[in-house]
């Protein structure tokens, strides 16, 4: 066992393309990290080089130059790191922990390492240090400046900090994501200005999440994961077409869990209690455990987080305080077994429960700032479940991948659509998802001819079934509970237990893909990059709960019918000096088309497609040396866009709304100030036109809908060492989201966003364990995240206010 270590997923890197046998090279790594230079050995060397611990990997050494083979450029390595060559292949080792003599590890200056026991934090990444990056969402090992295109990578520790959490932590820290907040298990994602609705019906998503290699959903919304042990999340800026297909139009979210570490027996734990400011409280806890089951062939990696957040809203119609509390219970295990070297095979499954008691959003313009006139309880259920069996493998300098995996998603939600003078008035829909993903590729990283490539396939066979039911019952004005399903039980007994049925919708998907993107460098300063997606899509579906009649009736809406999408890319990537580049960049996406609930019955919508031109550049690697930036300016054009608007009978409906344009600039980057004080900062700027309307009535519509023209975010990270091991780390950030429309038509006109949210956190203690202080909501800002609580919003404008000033107070501790 070593407390000291953590346990991130170890890092290999592997030579360009060369004869399979590790070869003498004459050398000339520069310095840099550990990291960084093993990867100019491995490349140059056709080596394979596995860190064990990233924390070690971020030691700063000289550079290794002159003529030798790998074993002696790999031990030199370890000689100027401290650390272990270990040789575990003909041509690979593993660098560890060398062990140090007491006193002299008791008067050298303490590594800037992670402190390993503080999972829920990370210190500010030293100017020099932090891990090699590379952008593992290229599916092809292409590292930072290598990739042409808007990245953003948040480490996971630095996702933790003041607690586990969910995607908020990933819109806090990344200004061109953005989110719809109807409630966790609910909300929509958006990037770079490419949004539809404000609904989760049949369409699907604008942005892909994935977990690992495998999508999380499909036509479902974004399932709010909790953000724990994760090695790092990356959003690459769409379309995102040719590399992930599909529901890419806006980009892609990809949560790197980290791995199982072979040979370390390890438990992390952390946990905190909070305060809600005229709320209730709520409370965390985390732990984490990694076990070896065989040596270091088989290790077993758990996860499990539980949280109940506490409620802020009150409906004094109905008699309840704090009415919105949730529990979230979730947990994740990862079976890694090394079956051949360079081969392993990884089980994993996760799943998560979260149960809100009841909505989220207030009156806009109540006496009392958070009060609801909702007169009945709301909330919701969203259930999620996915298992992945991942093969992965190296064949000489070809690597292979291959993820299949099986998820489901279910959701039930409530609505108060009571009219204004009438009876409570109950509205309930459910959406159930079942998904089989399969993808598989092989590529070749980059190397010292300047060429790499990779080949793939993947298949998804998705069903999602909506149904929605509607209708009166009494709600006694006492403390009632709302079950998952939708039924309301109270001291009387259960409560719209008989509402009818309303019209609902199945939709089904099966896809089958190749694809592939190569690069090659023409010059020693130019690159250039080509790739092709080919999707072939069966869709079909039918009507829920309609009369036999008019199902026979609409026999040939519902009838299978096929799509083709050919999505290509091209870009060209310039290096200017050391730390520069610019790039231009084509790529297009598309979503298929589907079904929707049409009165009685369904209707078809088409599907989307989005043409994106991107110009872009950067200095430097983010958080490393005294700056770097980035920015990216892109032009879109969005033909048939698909979204939700409110239909005749005041019901959710979706339909192509015609066609538009989105300009869009975003920037971010970071400085050094001063010693171990660090500035980060981001901003988006988007102009989006719906030019060509097509249906319903679109007078106030001009914009795409949910997205604010400006956003924008900065932060300060600080610590301090002190001579007894403890450390004192600290943070603050503050993000703005200006104002927005919530969604299409007349209906959803209305204005929400133009808020200042905020927050600060601190931690003190030795790597071993620590203390932490958190505040968010700074101002005590009360905001509109979300003009929408219930689409039956006749009579009474809705915001969706921030959690109150909320403090908390944590430790975290590692065995």
């Amino acid at each position: 066992m070593k407390p000291a270590l953590l346990p991130l997923l170890a890092v290999a890197v592997i030579a360009a393309p060369a004869p399979l046998a590790a070869r003498e090279a004459v050398l000339a790594v520069p310095a840099g990290t550990v990291s960084e230079v093993a990867i100019g050995i491995a490349r140059a060397t056709n080596a394979s080089i596995v860190i064990a611990d990233p924390a070690l990997g971020r030691t700063r050494v000289a550079g290794i130059k002159g003529r030798m083979d790998a074993e002696d450029a790999v031990q030199k390595l370890a000689r100027a790191s401290g650390m272990k060559a270990v040789r575990v292949g003909p041509s690979a080792w593993r660098l560890v922990a060398a062990p140090r003599p007491a006193p002299v590890f008791a008067r050298a200056r303490p590594a800037r390492l992670v402190p390993a026991a503080y999972t829920p934090s990370s210190a500010p990444p030293a100017a020099e240090e932090g891990e090699p990056i590379t952008v593992t969402a290229s599916k092809r090992d292409l590292s930072f400046g290598e990739f042409a295109g808007q990245v953003t990578l948040l480490d996971g520790a630095v996702l933790e900090r003041g607690g586990v959490g969910g995607t908020e932590r990933i819109t806090q820290r990344a200004a061109t994501v953005s989110s719809t907040y109807l409630g966790s298990g609910r909300n929509k994602l958006f990037i770079r200005g490419i949004a539809d609705s404000s609904f989760t019906g049949p369409t699907q998503a604008t942005v892909g999440q994935y977990f690992g290699d495998l999508r999380l959903s499909y036509n479902a919304p974004d399932p709010d994961l909790r953000l724990s042990d994760m090695e790092r999340v990356e959003i690459l800026e769409g379309p995102q077409g040719t590399l992930y297909g599909a529901g890419s139009l806006g980009g892609i979210i990809r949560l790197v869990p980290r791995a199982p570490e072979p040979g370390e027996t390890q438990l992390i734990v952390s946990g905190g209690a909070s305060a809600i400011a005229n709320g209730e409280p709520g409370a965390d806890a985390h732990a984490t455990l990694n076990l070896p089951l065989a040596g270091e062939t088989a290790t077993l990696r758990l996860n499990f987080d539980a949280a109940t957040l506490g409620g802020y809203i009150d409906k004094p119609v109905i008699g309840r305080r704090d009415v919105n509390r949730t529990a979230i219970f979730a947990g994740r295990a990862a079976l890694r077994v090394d079956i051949a070297p360079d081969w392993s095979a990884d089980v994993i499954l996760l799943g998560q429960d979260t149960e809100a008691r009841d909505s989220q959003y207030a009156d806009r313009g109540a006496r009392r700032r958070l009060d609801s006139s909702a007169q009945v309880p709301e909330g919701s259920r969203a259930q999620y479940g996915q298992a992945q069996v991942v093969l992965s493998g190296r064949m000489g300098d070809i690597r292979l991948r291959s993820s299949t995996g099986l998820g489901a998603q279910d959701l039930a939600e409530r609505y108060d659509a009571t009219v204004p003078g009438g009876a409570p008035r109950l509205f309930r829909q459910r959406n159930e998802t079942r998904m089989i993903a399969n993808e598989t590729r092989i590529w070749q990283p980059v190397g010292a001819s300047g060429f790499g490539w990779v080949l793939g396939s993947s298949i998804i066979d998705n069903r999602n079934t909506l149904t929605r039911a509607l209708g009166e019952g009494a709600v006694p004005p006492s403390s009632a509970n709302a079950g998952a399903g939708g039924i309301v039980s109270g001291p009387a007994g259960p409560r719209f237990a008989a509402i009818p049925a309303a019209t609902g919708v199945t939709n089904t998907v099966f896809e089958i893909t190749g694809y592939g993107e190569a690069s090659y460098r023409v010059l020693r300063a130019l690159t250039l990059s080509a790739g092709l997606r080919v999707t072939s899509v069966e869709i079909g579906g039918a009507g829920e709960d309609v009369a036999r009649q008019i199902a026979v009736a609409g026999a040939a809406i519902t009838a299978k019918r096929r799509e083709t999408a050919y999505l290509p890319s091209a870009s060209a990537l310039l290096d200017i000096g050391e730390k520069g580049r610019a790039y231009l960049r084509y790529q297009e996406g598309f979503r298929p088309g589907g079904l929707a609930v049409s009165g009685d019955f369904v209707r078809q919508f088409r599907s989307d497609h989005a043409r994106t031109v991107e110009l872009g550049g950067g200095w430097g690697l983010p958080g490393r040396g005294p700056f770097d930036i980035g920015v990216s300016l892109s032009y879109t054009r969005w033909r048939d866009i698909q979204a939700d608007f409110i239909d005749d009978g005041g019901l959710p409906s979706t339909a192509n709304i015609g066609n538009g344009t989105i300009l869009a600039a975003s920037v971010n980057g970071s400085a050094r100030l001063a010693g171990d004080l660090r500035l980060e900062f981001g901003a988006t700027l988007n102009d989006s036109d719906v030019d060509e309307p097509v249906v319903v009535p679109l007078d106030r519509l001009s914009r795409i809908p949910n997205i604010a023209r400006f956003s924008g975010r900065a932060g300060l990270q600080w610590r301090r060492d002190f001579d007894d091991g403890t450390a004192i780390e600290a943070e603050g950030w503050a993000s703005y989201v200006g104002k927005s429309r919530l969604g299409i038509g007349p209906e959803l006109g209305e204005l929400q966003g133009d808020y200042l949210d905020s927050g600060a956190n601190l931690r003190w203690g030795r790597q071993s364990a620590g203390l932490t202080l958190s505040v968010t909501n700074l101002a005590g800002t009360v905001g509109n995240r979300f003009a929408l609580g219930t689409p039956f919003s006749t009579g009474r404008a809705q915001i969706t206010p921030l959690q109150p000033r909320t403090i908390r107070i944590g430790f975290d501790a590692r065995f």
